[in-house]
């Protein structure tokens, strides 16, 4: 009998909300495929048969390949992925260079195009499957003063491709969801900043990990929502404080 224990693949699970997003699937028994460009040495988590580390820079379709590669044959199954890797590169939209455009799209688009694409290949084998990808509020809700135009404009590109592959993939048991995240207390922010940023949304205060995570377990877990953009952001998408 093949074996029927589930798989996730996180990306960019070296810290913060992806390395806690890891932890919660490996605490439920799910195998995991953690990746990030360097996590081998990174490595925040105990040794675990359940557990394959794969090192690279998501925007290369190599490090796609490995990571599914691994997960196949260490585990034989992909059940769900967690596109979780971003950078954030927060200016003036005149001042965007190529090389941050090119950064971004790297990361944010080309990182979820090539695993997502080798991910649903073998969910439609197994006819099943669950994809999260983690984005930005400001992608359905721009604020005054937060200058990051080109950063919105990429990582809102994932809130239409989550919609349009919801519909392309429903009838083969293959759902797709986004958590849309507000300002959250992570490495991302200096405490130095954490005063100024609650100020961001109606509850007043930042957004703590793990509500992020119960948030994509809430999304792996609601097998009746596909193409949902999920505001995990302190109401801030709800309109003006």
């Amino acid at each position: 009998m093949a074996n029927l224990q589930k798989t996730a693949i996180v990306t960019g699970a070296s810290q913060g909300i992806g390395a806690a997003v890891v932890e919660a699937f490996l605490t439920r028994g799910y195998n995991v495929v953690a990746t990030a460009r360097n996590i081998t040495k990174a490595n925040p988590f105990p040794a675990s048969p359940n557990l394959a580390l794969v090192d690279g820079d998501i925007g290369d379709p190599q490090t796609a390949a490995n990571i599914v590669d691994t997960a196949l044959s260490r585990f034989a199954r992909i059940d769900v992925l967690i596109n979780n890797a971003g950078i954030f590169i927060p200016k003036p939209f005149t001042e965007y260079t190529t090389e941050d455009f090119n950064a971004l799209v790297s990361t944010t688009l080309a990182g979820f195009l090539y695993v997502s694409q080798l991910s649903v290949k073998q969910m439609l084998r197994q006819k099943s499957g669950s994809i999260v990808n983690v984005s930005t509020t400001l992608g359905d809700h721009a604020m005054a003063g937060v200058n990051a135009a080109v950063q919105i404009m990429v990582k809102g590109s994932l809130h239409s491709v989550t919609r349009a592959l919801a519909i392309e993939y429903a009838q083969d048991g293959i759902r797709v969801n986004t958590v849309a995240l507000g300002v959250i207390d992570t490495p991302m922010h200096e405490s130095d900043d954490h005063e100024s940023l609650k100020g961001s949304n109606p509850l007043g205060r930042l957004g703590k990990i793990k509500e992020v995570v119960d948030a994509i377990l809430f999304l792996t877990d609601a097998t009746f929502t596909t193409g949902e953009i999920l505001h995990v952001d302190g109401g801030a998408h709800a309109g003006k404080w």
